[in-house]
């Protein structure tokens, strides 16, 4: 209940456990066993804030903070408590509180996006479960995309631009380092895995903007932002993670807000000790950081687990105020958990605080918190004041109507695709797939061309052999027939000569019987000379 100015938690005898708006923002625990009674004491805070007019953001892991959009309905148990602590004199009543649901697989209210630029290397490394060399490589990646302008905005762009830097690592690989392709391709396989569990969901736009969930109702009441997780808290690794990115987000949109007399915001994170199970130095000294300084930005953080020790001294250190109920003590090593509790808190010397924190019910705790100067009040065993709002689980059919009801529906409910890594790089792929098909058209056509000019120049040399061949047996033929003419008329003219020859040696010797024996002679001996001299 808020009530004087106060957050009202619990009672200790006729003493108010309260906390001061203006120490809210310093943190704070609620711990203790299962079934001791966390859920309760952070409904009640979540309700206290809202009546402060203080926005509160908190997951419901097991579906039972569901119902506070609706009215509490009075039970036996219940009215017992009321009567007992004198609440109904003080102002209680059942009332409804102002809710927006969301879920990042967009089944159970509004969808909860993120981009995987904002989400950022460091937090979805972890999200994937990559080792070191594998990390340094993402963080590789986003500082490549952010340098050329491409946007990471779901996991598609993501697998492209992973894609991309694999085909062309040994240029990249020149400027920002060797990237294996062994470990691109095990990013790749868990940017995969991730998609499978449905973290395609998580990744896109429209973004969650923050400023969103800094608004009150009609009546001046903190709207309390529920995010349902009993689907995502099968994945802890993404739960703690997403949380971690809802902190950092705060810290680093909200500006400055110094001391105020109330947080601009209360967040509530349920099962708190996944945030730091299995994170890096890198990791813890990230969450220990924001932390330490959100406070500055008027956030308080209030983490819900079963054990203190959950929780890393770096950050505990930092938890003003701490609602502690019963914790088991059957072990030594529980033992040692509970005397570390119990010393954690300012003694009470009306009774021993380790005895108390083993022997309390359900509904009752251990309460210190800061008072107005700052500083850790005595611990008080107080029962816990009863929500005013619905326990348990919401009607599918009411909360189906308070998720369309939302002022906030139209603008988170569908999913935007806009141009981003992946369509800029399957253009740039595109163009580059043209450009090399059209220069491969280019070399094909110029070796066509080199072809035909080489064949048509062959050809022109068989053309000017065949030629040649046809003028020289041509020649030949002219010569053959000049030699015949000639040896023709040699003949002719050498039978002629000899004949005379032969006639006038004949004449001379035998008269006209003489003359033509010797002509007769005469002309075969002149051929016969002749066809020597040409055999020669």
């Amino acid at each position: 209940m808020y009530q004087d100015g106060k957050v009202w938690i619990g009672r200790s005898g006729a003493e108010k456990a309260v906390i001061y708006p203006q120490m809210a923002n310093r943190h704070g625990l609620i711990a203790g066993a299962t079934g001791t009674g966390k859920t309760v004491t952070l409904k009640v805070l979540a309700e206290s804030f809202s009546d402060c007019g203080v926005p509160v953001f908190l997951a419901d892991v097991k579906g039972d903070l569901a119902g506070m959009c609706r009215p509490g309905a009075e039970s036996e148990n219940l009215k017992k408590r009321i009567e007992e602590m004198g609440l109904m004199e003080e102002g209680f009543h059942f009332q409804s509180y102002p809710t927006t649901y969301w879920d990042i697989y967009g089944e159970k209210g509004l969808p909860l996006r993120t981009t995987v630029s904002e989400m950022g290397p460091l937090l979805l490394g972890r999200i994937l479960e990559l080792n070191e060399t594998q990390s340094d490589i993402l963080t590789i990646l986003f500082k490549i995309a952010d340098d050329e302008g491409l946007m990471l905005l779901d996991t598609k762009d993501l697998r492209s631009m992973i894609q991309y830097v694999s085909e062309n690592a040994k240029e990249y690989g020149a400027e920002y380092g060797n990237m294996s392709k062994q470990s691109l391709g095990a990013i790749m396989r868990a940017v995969v895995a991730l998609e499978s569990e449905g973290g395609e969901r998580f990744f896109g736009e429209p973004a969650l903007h923050i400023a969103d969930w800094m608004c009150t109702d009609c009546n001046g009441k903190g709207v309390i932002q529920v995010l349902d997780c009993q689907k995502l808290i099968h994945n802890p690794t993404m739960y703690s993670t997403f949380m971690l990115w809802m902190l950092s987000e705060l810290f680093e949109t909200l500006p400055e807000a110094g001391d105020r007399e109330k947080p601009k915001m209360v967040f509530f994170f349920d099962e708190a000790h996944l945030l730091f199970d299995s994170a890096s130095k890198a990791l813890l000294m990230k969450i220990e950081q924001v932390v330490k300084l959100i406070r500055s930005k008027g956030v308080g953080i209030y983490f819900i687990t079963q054990n203190p020790r959950d929780i890393p001294d770096g950050v505990l250190g930092q938890l003003g105020n701490k609602i502690q109920h019963a914790l088991h003590a059957y072990t030594p090593a529980e033992q040692k958990g509970a005397k570390a509790a119990a010393q954690s808190f300012r003694e009470n010397p009306e009774f021993d605080t380790y005895e108390a924190l083993t022997s309390l019910g359900i509904g009752e705790a251990l309460i210190s918190v800061l008072d107005q100067e700052g500083v850790p009040t005595i611990v008080k065993k107080c029962y816990i004041l009863p929500p005013q709002s619905q326990m348990g689980a919401l009607e599918e059919e009411i909360r189906k109507n308070q998720i369309q009801g939302s002022l906030l529906y139209t603008k988170y409910a569908q999913m935007v695709d806009r141009e981003s890594a992946y369509e800029i790089l399957e253009k740039k792929v595109l163009a580059e797939n043209e450009s090399r098909r059209l220069e491969a058209e280019r070399a094909a056509e110029e070796k066509q061309l080199q072809k035909e000019a080489a064949a048509a120049e062959k050809q022109k040399l068989r053309e000017e052999e065949a030629a040649r061949k046809a003028e020289a047996k041509k020649t030949a033929a002219r010569e053959k027939q000049v030699q015949r003419t000639v040896k023709s008329a040699a003949s002719s003219a050498a039978g002629t000569i000899g004949r005379e020859f032969g006639n006038t040696v004949g004449k001379s010797i035998g008269g006209s019987f003489g003359k033509k024996i010797g002509g007769n002679v005469g002309a075969s001996l002149g051929r016969g000379i002749l066809s020597t001299l040409f055999k020669l």
